[in-house]
This record gives C-alpha cells, sequence and structure tokens, in this order.
C-alpha cells in the first residue's frame, strides 16, 4: 500500500505539473510552480528517511509538506488531487484524532480548488472531494485494524508456540528424570540378583576356608575353589551387564527353562551337599516367552535361591515354572526354617542386604503380575511369581523394558 501511495503521489504530482504548463504556458507563476513542484517532490521522498514514527522531526517534514502543497493549490488548483496520497501519510503518521482533523482540511482545499478550476457551481465537485476522502480514510483504517488483528494474532501465536516447547521440554525432562530413576532401581535390583549375591557368597566360603585352613585345608580348598566358580559367573554377568545387560545364562541360549536347569544345576553344586536344587518345568507355552519376561523370572530365581542359601538353612529347594497359557508362574519351594509371612519386614540395618524381596516385588509388578510369599516357622517357605502373557495375536502396547533396549 505505501508503495502504491508513493508512486500515485508522484504520477499525480508530474500529471498536474504537465496540465497547468500546458493549460497556463509562459505565465510569471510557472517558474514558482515548478520550483514548489520540485521541493514538494524532494520533500516527499524524504519522509521514508526519516521513518513512520510521529516522531518532532517527522511531524515538522508533514507540516512543511503539506504546507507546500497548499501553496501549489492555491497558485494552481490542478495540485489538488495529490491530496489522496497525503491524506494516506497523515493517516500512517499522526495519531487519530489529528489524521482526520487533516483529512478534513486537505479535503477543504481540494474542494476549494475544484470549485475555482469550475465554470459554474457543480454539486459534484463539492460532493466527490469528501467522498473520496471518506473512502480512502476507511480503506486506511481497516487495512490498519487487519494488520493489528494480525500483528496479535502473530503474537498469540508466538506465545502458544513459545508454550508448546516449554511444555514439551518440560515433558522430556521428566521422561528422563523418570528414565533415569527406573533405570537406577532397574540396575540395583540386577546387582543385588546377581554381584551383590555373589560376592555375598563368596565372603561366606571365604571366612569358612578361613576358619578351617588349619584344622581341615581339604575342605578349605573345597570352599576356596567354590568361591573361584562363583567369581567366574560373577565377572561373566559383569562384562554381560557392560555388553547388553541380559542374564548370562539367557545369553547362552537355551530360553528360560534352560537356565533355570543350569541355575539349579550351578547352585547345588556350589552348596557341596548341603543343599540340593530341582527344577520342573509343566506346560508348553504357546509362544516364545518375552524377553522382559524370562529375564525377570530368572532374576527372581536367582534372587530365591540366594536367599535360601544365606538364610532357609534349607537342604532341599525347588524351582517350577508353569505354563498356564494365559499366564506364567515361577514356584520356589524349599524346606528351611521358614519365618512368619505375616510380619511387616523391618528395616534392615546400615550395611546388612535385604533389598531381595522388594526387589522380587518390584519386578512382578512392573510386568503387570503378582508375588505371593507363604512360610510359618519351622515349614518352610514358598514364593510364587505369576505373570500374565498377552495373547498371541495381541502386539504389545507396552514399550520394551530397558533391559532389552540394551
Amino acid at each position: 500500500m505505501a508503495l502504491l501511495m508513493h508512486a500515485a503521489f508522484f504520477l499525480l504530482l508530474g500529471a498536474s505539473l504537465t496540465r497547468f504548463l500546458m493549460r497556463h504556458p509562459g505565465e510569471t507563476r510557472t517558474p514558482w510552480i515548478i520550483a514548489l513542484s520540485a521541493v514538494l517532490a524532494v520533500l516527499y521522498l524524504l519522509g521514508p528517511v526519516l521513518g513512520s514514527r510521529p516522531t518532532p522531526r517527522r511531524l515538522t517534514w508533514l507540516g512543511v509538506l503539506v504546507v507546500v502543497w497548499m501553496v501549489l493549490v492555491v497558485l494552481a488548483p490542478s495540485f489538488a488531487w495529490c491530496a489522496v496520497p497525503l491524506f494516506y501519510t497523515g493517516l500512517r503518521i499522526l495519531p487519530p484524532r489529528a489524521a482526520l482533523a487533516l483529512v478534513a482540511l486537505l479535503t477543504v482545499f481540494v474542494v476549494a480548488a475544484q470549485l475555482r478550476l469550475a465554470t459554474g457551481f457543480d454539486p459534484n465537485l463539492v460532493l466527490a472531494p469528501p467522498a473520496v476522502a471518506a473512502v480512502a480514510t476507511a480503506v486506511f483504517v481497516h487495512m490498519q485494524r487487519q494488520a493489528v488483528r494480525q500483528r496479535d494474532l502473530a503474537a498469540r501465536q508466538r506465545e502458544l508456540i513459545d508454550d508448546l516447547l516449554r511444555t514439551r521440554r518440560d515433558l522430556a525432562a521428566t521422561e528422563r528424570r523418570e528414565g533415569t530413576l527406573a533405570e537406577r532401581q532397574r540396575l540395583s535390583m540386577e546387582i543385588h540378583d546377581t554381584l551383590a549375591q555373589g560376592l555375598s557368597s563368596q565372603q561366606m566360603l571365604l571366612q569358612a576356608a578361613d576358619r578351617s585352613w588349619d584344622t581341615d585345608p581339604a575342605t578349605a580348598r573345597r570352599h576356596v575353589l567354590t568361591a573361584t566358580g562363583i567369581a567366574e559367573r560373577n565377572l561373566a554377568e559383569a562384562r554381560r551387564f557392560v555388553h547388553d545387560l541380559a542374564p548370562a545364562d539367557l545369553a547362552e541360549g537355551g530360553g528360560l527353562e534352560a537356565a533355570l536347569h543350569a541355575l539349579a544345576t550351578r547352585e547345588t553344586s556350589q552348596a557341596r551337599g548341603r543343599l540340593t536344587v530341582r527344577c520342573h518345568v509343566e506346560g508348553v507355552p504357546a509362544a516364545a516367552l518375552p524377553d522382559r519376561v524370562q529375564s525377570a523370572l530368572l532374576r527372581i530365581a536367582q534372587g530365591a535361591l540366594a536367599n535360601v542359601t544365606e538364610h532357609a538353612e534349607a537342604t532341599v529347594a525347588a524351582l517350577t515354572l508353569t505354563h498356564l497359557g494365559d499366564r506364567v508362574v515361577l514356584d520356589i519351594a524349599d524346606d528351611g526354617r521358614g519365618f512368619d509371612a505375616g510380619r511387616p519386614a523391618s528395616r534392615p540395618p546400615e550395611g546388612v542386604r535385604g533389598h531381595g524381596l522388594p526387589a522380587m516385588r518390584a519386578r512382578v509388578q512392573q510386568l503387570g503380575g503378582t508375588l505371593t510369599v507363604e512360610s510359618a516357622p519351622g515349614e518352610g517357605t514358598v514364593l510364587s511369581a505369576a505373570v500374565p502373557l498377552p495373547h498371541p495375536n495381541t502386539a504389545p502396547t507396552a514399550p520394551p523394558a530397558p533391559e532389552e533396549r540394551a
């Protein structure tokens, strides 16, 4: 719009000067008309340089421009139609009331100039300039309001975009924090079920070897060899943590059943006759168990057998894996001294292991299952972990656990 008005101003100025020179050749006022036209053109060119804000310099420039135009209109009424671009310039720079006053003043000059050019009174010459001024003002005001609405809409959109980006950043930060906490909990359970249990067993064996070193070297040697075997398993687990955090028994192939049989054989061998661990599998799975289910059940079996070895004083323990179609159940039973399962567990003192059952329960709950413990003093303990399985034709909706993603 500004470029259009600039072009219209110079076009009207040139046409008015040409009309004057054609109608009034050789008059004494001609040099003044030409000079004032040049001054008016130069002044108009200075407008964009001064900017669009109503600064004192800008207002002074507008006043001088209007005065020069008025002088031209008094000397040559042909220059009256240059008022239309001046309407636009005044409306852009001045406040609304001052701009309307300027438009009214320019319109009066236009009407007076048209009446001077006419040979007689013509109502159209009185009504047309105000109509043109009203239309020009209405168009400008409408465009200005549209521009304001567009700016407001753009500002609101920027605010909404900023809010959306801020919300996304907050959500991403929250998800990272939750993921970090979940990963820490998972790693703590992994370390408890493998390295911590192995180190505890090694400590017990080495302490027993130290006590019998002088009196029974053969027994001490067996304890040391057993501790060496446990250290080898712990080393394999530690390397598996670094590689992909999957249980070493599962990584060797054969699935959960083979891993449980290997676990039972290993625990029996390490106990040196003090504990016999049997493994039994019932039923056939309709489909391969998800990796996260296999990993969780194997870790639960490892943790439960570690508790049996350390606390139960049992002679026989049994691992039973039962496939029931819509769920899989792992039972770990022993004939140890048992405990009161109905009594709330007390917080272990500093440095004492007591993370086993909470870790097992957390693993099962992450899979949507349940963990039950049945025990009584002198009657042994049965720990049962039941995990539901998705239908073979139903795609899982939950995201893979961090253990699988590793």
